[in-house]
């Protein structure tokens, strides 16, 4: 009929204009619909990589630690500190500000400017790499937000772990504050208080467990496991070492703090007896665990040893179940890992502390919980 040909071409154009608008309401919520198994993918590779820059943060600070370099940096500034001094006048007088505290007046008052320089690059370049971890963190955090690619859980956890790399450059500042400070009343060497110092690298290790762990449940898919008695106690028992493993590596910074890997260079006696006479010289009792050196070397090597049973335990204990290759091959590495440290551990006793070895002794430690994370991410349930 042609007069209903005008109205039918109306409805025509209508329908045309509104099928691509109802396509573009109803595809714009499902192309963003994100979270999903590929953004998940991403957010683990970059958590991984962000857990990487803080293990080399770690070593670089264990290295600054070994080489005396930690207090050469008087002050800290966010970013004016970023651009190291260049003239000869800009190194003398970053020079004469290190002159005015202890540890040059103690220990260093014969130190020469290309030896003061060498101590300031080793911190400087711990303070610099401190800051590209805070921004592989942030600056990810806000793109990925924008993208929507966290849901309700990772939001939460992501502004916790930046939350925590802010924390961590403060505590790392609070602890070298205490090695500046005069102390008239002390004979010993000047030395950031071991306190501060197992603060400021159990924090560290803290972002990096957590940062591993969220990284490995993203990418690794969870072993659909028959939950078994004996499966539940093979998962308390992982997490118990991992633990262990986390406690021992924390009394390694007391070790660090007080040169306590000095005192006694003798293994499997300290010198000429398994329990040492000053094992509780100080007074009150309980402040030998924390400031003797004698005693926190004692409690190293006892965690240590208790490491090394315990993962010797979980080992045997996994070794007549049913398992997925991947848990087996994970616990098989634990296995072998603790071995190779308690080996790099005794010789760096035995050798008298060189750089080098006690370097890659504490590396194999973040290597060790590393390794139990990977253990727990492959033991862990299925969330349902």
């Amino acid at each position: 009929d042609l007069r209903n040909l005008p109205m039918r071409q109306w409805l025509v154009k209508r329908s045309q204009h509104s099928i691509p608008a109802e396509i573009g309401a109803n595809t714009a919520p499902g192309a963003a619909q994100v979270p999903n198994a590929a953004t998940n993918r991403i957010l683990g590779q970059w958590l991984l990589g962000c857990s990487g820059l803080v293990v080399g943060a770690v070593v670089l600070g264990g290295v600054t630690r070994l080489t005396e370099s930690g207090l050469s940096m008087v002050d800290w500034h966010l970013v004016r500190e970023m651009k190291p001094p260049h003239s000869q006048a800009e190194w003398e007088a970053e020079f004469t500000k290190y002159q005015q505290f202890p540890e040059f007046k103690i220990m260093n008052h014969d130190m020469t400017l290309p030896e003061f320089k060498f101590i300031f690059y080793m911190e400087w370049g711990h303070r610099m790499w401190g800051r590209l971890v805070g921004l592989a963190y942030v600056l990810p955090t806000i793109y990925f937000w924008k993208k929507g690619y966290f849901n309700k859980s990772m939001k939460g956890r992501t502004l916790g772990l930046c939350g925590f790399v802010f924390f961590q450059g403060l505590l790392g500042w609070y602890m070298v504050k205490s090695g500046l400070q005069e102390k008239p009343e002390s004979y010993d060497v000047p030395r950031v208080s071991q306190y501060r110092l197992s603060a400021h690298l159990g924090s560290a290790l803290v972002l990096y467990c957590a940062s591993l762990w969220t990284g490995l449940t993203l990418l690794v898919e969870p072993h659909k496991l028959a939950n078994t008695k004996h499966l539940n106690q093979l998962r308390w028992f992982a997490k118990g070492t991992a633990g262990l493993v986390f406690l021992t590596a924390l009394s390694g910074a007391f070790v660090a703090g007080l040169d306590a890997g000095l005192v006694y260079n003798s293994f499997p006696m300290m010198g000429d007896r398994w329990i040492p006479d000053d094992l509780l010289a100080f007074s009150p009792k309980f402040k030998n665990l924390f400031e003797n050196p004698t005693t926190v070397q004692f409690d190293h090597r006892v965690l240590a040893i208790s490491t090394l049973m315990a993962i010797t335990g979980l080992y045997m204990f996994t070794r007549r179940m049913m398992l997925p290759r991947r848990a087996k091959m994970a616990i098989s590495c634990l296995t072998a890992m603790a071995y190779t440290q308690v080996v790099l551990g005794i010789s760096t006793l035995l050798l008298y502390v060189p750089t080098p070895l006690a370097a890659t002794h504490q590396a194999g430690s973040v290597a060790l919980l590393s390794l139990a994370i990977w253990v727990l991410a492959e033991l862990r349930k299925v969330a349902k």
